[in-house]
Order: structure tokens, then C-alpha cells, then sequence
């Protein structure tokens, strides 16, 4: 089922979940549990990543095959397509489609860490271009990502919003926000949507705190501002209790969703970091309180 369709035909917003392949068997045997655990859960989709460049290929598919095939969920399958080229591309949104696929989220992708990947000569740059080329080739409904701070390489938050609607404009049918630990990011973000005509369903992200080094590593890579509130938390915390982080982020991301949830929001898009303790917390909070 189209995404869209989900959030058009229910009253009730929804819970989704974001995973990834697991690049190891330790990690594979730990994922398996974590599914059974967000599966139990009911969301009502899953997001499975794909590494850059096609890196994580085969190992995206497979966990969208576990995911649709044995665990009966609505899925949405990122596509990060720097560096491939036509015929790639094709092959991939093949794919999906024999599976039955029906929601891609397109973004361009990170530079793949090998520093000797070669971008195939008709790759293309921009997110947008990429839309544009899957938009009339396939029926999938098509999403792409949107960032409340703005995108890292942006030169500022009013272009990264032109860029943005250029992804809407060539077709992209809904928008998953980045995380971000101050609502008035998102809520300003969503204005400025509105506000040049980016009318489509933006689905908040949420980020769980598992860890300070993650944390830290996370926010550097795609500048979510650690606010003053969540660095005080943490301090006001016993010194190296992991438990008691885990804790705190869970109920600080439960604050976080209810605002958003009040305000309107389609659902809520928890990043799970192939973990799902944060996200049952978070879950089953958030229904206790009627809010989903």
C-alpha cells in the first residue's frame, strides 16, 4: 500500500520504523530480534536504508524481503543513487518492483567511504535529478528528505527549501524530515514548506539518545543541533549509566512526539538504529496516551 493512501485513509496517525542491513552475522542474529520486537509493535511501515553507492544492495533488498515477505509489513525502500548510473538505477527499481515495492524514498547518498569509487559518467548529482528520472519510468510512490536545520551543504535554509520543492515539483509525493531535538526546528521548517508551496505529507523524524558517542557522531555528520535541554539532561545523569541515558532519551523523545503529535503531525518516523527498546517505550507511551 501507497504510504499516501495510509495516512489519506485512516483517521489515527501513524508509527513507522527505520532499520538498516546488517554488515556483519552478530549483527544480522541481533537484528532478527529486533524485528520480531518492532514487528510486534504494529507499525504501520518500515524504511530500509541503502548504502552509498549501492553498497548495502543486496543486503537492503534481503531485509526488505524479511520485512514485506515474512513479517507481512508496508515497507519503504530508500534509494541513495550517487555514483550509479541509468542502467543501475533501472535495475534496482526493477527490482523493488518484482518484489512489490511500492514506496522508494530518493536521495542522493553520501560519497561511499572507498576512496577509490568511481561515479558512473551519467550518474547524477541531485536528489532531484534522480526523481525526475524514476517519475515517469515507475508507478512507485515516490518521498525524499527534508531537513528542519537545513542540509549541511546548504547555503542556507531558504535555498535548501528551493531544493526541495524542486524534488515536489519533479514528482516526490511526501517528505521524511532528518531528526532534530528542538520542535520549533521542525515546526519552522514546515512553515517555510507551506509557505513556497510544498504542499505534500512531511512526516517528522525522531532520534532516540542510545549513546553520547553516537550522539555526537550522528550529529556531526548531518547537523542536528544538540540543544542546551538535551546536554543538561545528560549531565544531571549518573556518571557513565548507559541505562539511565537510554532512559532519558526515551522519555525526551516522548515529549518530543506528543508536541508533534498534538500539533498535527501525519505520524511520527522513529530511527532505530537497529535497536527496539527506545522505540517500544516510545510507542507504547504514546499510545497509553491515546496520541496514536
Amino acid at each position: 500500500m501507497k504510504v499516501t493512501d495510509i495516512w489519506n485513509s485512516r483517521q489515527r496517525p501513524t508509527i513507522s520504523f527505520e532499520l538498516f542491513p546488517p554488515r556483519s552475522p552478530e549483527a544480522a542474529e541481533k537484528l532478527h530480534q529486533t524485528i520480531d520486537r518492532l514487528a510486534d509493535l504494529k507499525p504501520d511501515f518500515v524504511s530500509v536504508t541503502f548504502g552509498a553507492g549501492g553498497s548495502t544492495r543486496e543486503g537492503s533488498r534481503q531485509l526488505l524481503e524479511t520485512l514485506k515477505n515474512e513479517k507481512g509489513l508496508e515497507v519503504i525502500a530508500y534509494f541513495a543513487g550517487y555514483g550509479m548510473g541509468p542502467e543501475d538505477i533501472t535495475a534496482v527499481m526493477d527490482s523493488y518492483e518484482s518484489m512489490g515495492v511500492e514506496n522508494i524514498l530518493v536521495v542522493r547518498g553520501d560519497l561511499p567511504e572507498d576512496g577509490n569509487f568511481q561515479p558512473h559518467p551519467q550518474s547524477f548529482s541531485h536528489a532531484a535529478d534522480l526523481v525526475a528520472f524514476v517519475r515517469p519510468r515507475y508507478g512507485f510512490c515516490l518521498g525524499v528528505a527534508g531537513y528542519p536545520e537545513g542540509h549541511i551543504e546548504a547555503l542556507s535554509k531558504d535555498k535548501d527549501i528551493e531544493y526541495l520543492k524542486l524534488k515536489v515539483d519533479q514528482g516526490a509525493e511526501y517528505i521524511i524530515s532528518n531528526y532534530f531535538y528542538d520542535n520549533r526546528f521542525f515546526f519552522e521548517f514546515l512553515e517555510r514548506c507551506r509557505a513556497v508551496g510544498i504542499d505534500v505529507p512531511i512526516l517528522p523524524g525522531a532520534m532516540p539518545i542510545y549513546s553520547v558517542k553516537m550522539l555526537e557522531m550522528l550529529a556531526s555528520l548531518c547537523g542536528a543541533t544538540i540543544t542546551k535541554e538535551v546536554r543538561q539532561g545528560m549531565a544531571a545523569l549518573p556518571d557513565g549509566d548507559k541505562e539511565a541515558l537510554v532512559d532519558f532519551g526515551i522519555e525526551f523523545a516522548i515529549r518530543q512526539c506528543a508536541e508533534l503529535l498534538d500539533a498535527g503531525v501525519p505520524g511520527v518516523h522513529i530511527y532505530t538504529m537497529d535497536r527496539s527498546k527506545s522505540a517500544a517505550g516510545i510507542v507504547h507511551r504514546l499510545r497509553d496516551e491515546g496520541l496514536l
